[in-house]
């Protein structure tokens, strides 16, 4: 199953690659022949790999935070939030690379109350300021247990952020709601009285590991 936010540059890298094999036949040199076919089909079938999109089960209990995001764990950390949940809090920031699965799940059952999109600069997603210069779409969800934000942040490599959520809809843990293409973070940051249930260096998988638990 590939990414529905992935079928136009599909569609287009694989026109590219359809034609550039019919312009290769009029080519003499061998070499050069085998490059303009070779070349192209590797990259249609680095993009096939990329837009991937396998169902995924979330836990089946409310009282979590499910991770948005395939990837990596860079950082948890305490931060004080001043843009929706206006507290001292606590942070996960989750790195995507190439290679892993770019469709981004929705953290928590909840309502959309913020949503804002920044143009900004395409910095090295592992540095800690990249969730405030780059480019980023950012989202608060008011949930059964408090205020849950997140965001998408664009990488060095990444250059477009696509999110189909607005203010007002009522979401679902697990659901797809956008993906950010070729390289990529995701932030999620919480109240501090929730209970990190990962490390950082830790694999996550979108839609499936915890990473926040509230408790009592």
């Amino acid at each position: 199953m590939f990414a529905k936010y992935g079928y136009s540059t599909l569609r287009i890298i694989a026109i590219t690659t359809f034609l550039l094999t019919l312009i290769s036949y009029f080519v003499s040199n061998e070499i050069i022949k085998s490059l303009i076919i070779l070349i192209p089909l590797i990259f249609l079938l680095f993009s096939l790999y990329f837009f991937r999109d396998p169902e995924r089960s979330s836990p089946q209990k409310d009282n979590v935070i499910v991770s948005p995001a395939d990837g990596k764990v860079l950082f948890v950390k305490d931060v004080l939030d001043n843009k929706f949940i206006n507290a001292k809090a606590k942070q996960i920031s989750i790195f995507m690379s190439p290679f892993n699965v770019h469709v981004n799940r929705i953290p928590i059952n909840g309502k959309i109350e913020y949503l804002q999109y920044y143009n900004g600069k395409f910095i090295s997603a592992f540095k800690d300021k990249a969730s405030e210069e780059n480019e980023r779409a950012e989202f608060g969800i008011m949930s059964k247990y408090g205020k849950i934000f997140f965001t998408q942040v664009a990488g060095f490599i990444a250059r477009r952020i696509i999110y189909e959520i607005k203010i007002g809809d009522l979401v679902e843990a697990g659901n797809r709601f956008g993906m950010i293409k070729f390289g990529s973070r995701v932030d999620v940051v919480v109240p501090a009285k929730w209970l990190a249930k990962v490390n950082k260096g830790d694999r996550v998988t979108a839609g499936e590991t915890i990473l926040f638990e509230f408790e009592n």
